[in-house]
């Protein structure tokens, strides 16, 4: 075998190199392949509702060399049943598997989201409902995948406690007022396995608009049997339903929902009466003249007369903003008093105080 000269070798190794490191005509050293990885999921997170896991976490936005990862393609979520009181086994990717955990999901991102997941922005959900028993202790994890297969470490074990979620809460009564909804109900007297009640019970008060999604109305559990809901819109129609919460150390548990009932708060707050009401007599008739009532939903104004001491009857209406009226139903020396009062807009219309009575003989 013929050897080549020592220049011709030196050479070739400084082909060879530039070829390794500058053939694709960027300059700095190569990036190690595990630097190229996305990074884990993050902020995995788990409620227990009735009998199910719904597990969320945020996808992750970049490589481990922190350069942003535009390629993120298939979510994996798997799942360890872990004995009471044993440490989380350690969670070891092998390939695309995490090695004593099962695969529970495969959640592609460039196809529509399969039944239990919702995707918003980042933030990916999850719900766990097949092969789980009460009572159970399951540990959780999530990697993520770019389009070429290169899979993130896995995220950060998360430990759930399946708990026994509380019995639906029971006799819900709605009391609708102006522009809020009053509401109580009954505790529930079980678990949903049968089972005592045990642990803190809380509740979630739900509202949906018509026939629209039941959504929650108070930002956190409630501890007491009666919410009071306000800000409302009057004359609109909302349903109620409320579901109970037990918390333990171990979680929380969410249970069923009870039965909705419909409300619809009405206005039953009078305007303000109208003030200094004037009558001028004169030309055989009564000018009455007054301030408005500051609320922005009187409709209307209602004027009555009374003759002599008799009693003041309605005798007619102006629409608001006017408020001035004519009365030529009158006799010449005849004594009159006269009221106004102001209604609203509500289905059925509130009706004010009445004003200042004026007393004033016809001309």
């Amino acid at each position: 075998m013929r050897r080549l000269p020592r220049a011709a070798l030196a050479a070739a190794g400084l082909v060879l190199f530039v070829l390794a490191t500058g053939a694709c005509g960027k300059k700095g050293l190569p990036v190690a392949p595990e630097r190229r990885l996305p990074s884990s999921p993050s902020n995995l997170r788990a409620s227990v509702e009735e009998r199910r896991v719904v597990l969320s976490w945020e996808n992750p936005r970049s490589r481990f060399d922190n350069s942003r990862l535009r390629d993120l393609t298939l979510l994996h979520v798997f799942r360890r049943e872990e004995a009471a009181g044993a440490p989380p086994k350690p969670a070891m990717l092998s390939g695309d598997e995490v090695v004593g955990y099962a695969e529970i999901a495969r959640i592609r991102l460039d196809a529509a989201p399969p039944p239990g997941v919702e995707i918003q922005g980042g933030r990916v959900s999850f719900t766990d409902a097949k092969g789980l028993t009460v009572g159970r202790r399951y540990i959780y994890v999530v990697t993520a995948e770019d389009s070429i297969g290169r899979s993130s470490p896995p995220s950060e074990r998360l430990d759930v406690t399946l708990l026994a979620a509380p019995a639906a809460p029971s006799g819900l009564i709605v009391a609708p007022g102006d522009k809020q909804v009053r509401l109580r109900w009954q505790a529930p007297t079980s678990l949903i396995d049968g089972g005592a009640l045990s642990g803190e019970i809380r509740y979630v008060v739900l509202r949906a608009v018509g026939d629209g999604p039941l959504a929650p109305v108070t930002p956190e559990p409630v501890s007491g049997t009666s919410h009071t809901d306000t800000g409302l819109e009057n004359d609109v129609a909302y349903r109620y339903a409320v579901l109970a919460v037990r918390v333990e150390p171990a979680g929380t548990a969410r249970g069923p929902a009870s039965t909705a009932v419909a409300a619809t708060p009405v206005d039953t707050t009078p305007p303000s009466a109208p003030t200094n009401l004037v009558v001028i007599p004169g030309g055989g008739a009564m000018r009455l003249a007054w301030n408005p009532s500051p609320e922005d939903d009187v409709v209307l104004y209602a004027i009555y007369r009374g003759v002599g001491d008799g009693e003041l009857i309605r005798i007619g209406t102006t629409q608001a903003p006017t408020t001035l009226f004519v009365d030529r139903d009158v006799s010449a020396g005849t004594r009159y008093r006269y009221a106004v009062t102001a209604i609203d807009r509500a289905r059925n219309a509130n009706e004010s105080p009445r004003s200042n009575v004026v007393t004033v003989t016809a001309e």
